[in-house]
C-alpha cells in the first residue's frame, strides 16, 4: 500500500469513528496524555483534529505553521463541532487525492519527505480512531488493509519512534492475538 492510500484509510477510519461520536460526549473528560490542553475534553480532542485537517492542503504544498498559523486558537468547530470537523475531513481528502505534494512536508518536529510525511499523517489518525472508540464505548476496528499498512510503514520504525517518544513501550501480544491487537501491541496502545 502507498502512503497516499494509507492516509486515506487512516482519515477515513477516524472519521468514521468521529461521525459516531454521541454530541454529549464531547464534554467528557478526555485522557490528559492525549493533548497538552489542561483538563482536557472529546471536543477539546475533536479541535486537535479539526485543526490538524485543516493543515493537510497546506502541508501537501510545502507550508509550515512557521510560514504563518491564523488557525491556532481558534474555535474551529462553532456549533456544529461534528460537522465542521467533517467539512475540514472532505477538505483534506481532496487535496491528498488531487496529489501533486511538495518534496518535502514540513512539520512542527522536522522535514519529511512527502511519502514518509503522509505516513506520520496516517499514523496520527488510525490510532486516535481506535483510542477514541474504546474510550466512548464506540464499536470499531482497524480493517484488515488499513492493518496492513500500517505494518508495512509504521510498526516497521515503531522502536525508532518510540525513542522520541511517539509511542509507549510495545506491549506482550497474547498468544491468541488476532492481527488488530498485534499492531496495537507493536506500538504500545493495546488495551484489553
Amino acid at each position: 500500500m502507498n502512503t497516499d492510500e494509507l492516509f486515506l484509510r487512516s482519515d477515513a477510519a477516524l472519521r468514521d469513528v468521529i461521525d459516531r461520536i454521541d454530541p454529549a460526549d464531547l464534554t467528557r473528560s478526555a485522557p490528559a496524555d492525549w493533548t497538552s490542553t489542561p483538563d482536557p475534553t472529546f471536543r477539546d480532542i475533536l479541535q486537535a483534529h479539526t485543526y490538524d485537517e485543516a493543515w493537510v492542503p497546506d502541508v501537501l504544498r510545502g507550508r509550515a505553521s512557521a510560514d504563518g498559523d491564523d488557525l491556532r486558537g481558534v474555535d474551529l468547530l462553532g456549533d456544529d463541532p461534528i460537522g465542521a470537523y467533517d467539512a475540514r475531513n472532505d477538505a483534506a481528502t481532496a487535496a491528498v487525492r488531487a496529489g501533486g505534494y511538495a518534496d518535502t512536508f514540513r512539520f512542527s518536529y522536522g522535514d519529511y519527505p512527502a511519502a514518509e510525511g503522509l505516513a506520520h499523517l496516517a499514523t496520527y489518525r488510525a490510532f486516535q480512531a481506535w483510542q477514541i472508540a474504546k474510550h466512548l464505548g464506540i464499536p470499531f476496528h482497524l480493517s484488515p488493509e488499513l492493518i496492513a499498512g500500517l505494518d508495512e510503514h509504521v510498526v516497521t520504525f515503531a522502536d525508532e519512534w518510540r525513542q522520541w517518544g511517539v509511542f509507549p513501550p510495545a506491549i506482550e501480544a497474547p498468544a491468541d492475538a488476532d492481527d488488530e491487537t498485534r499492531l496495537l501491541c507493536a506500538v504500545g496502545y493495546w488495551i484489553p
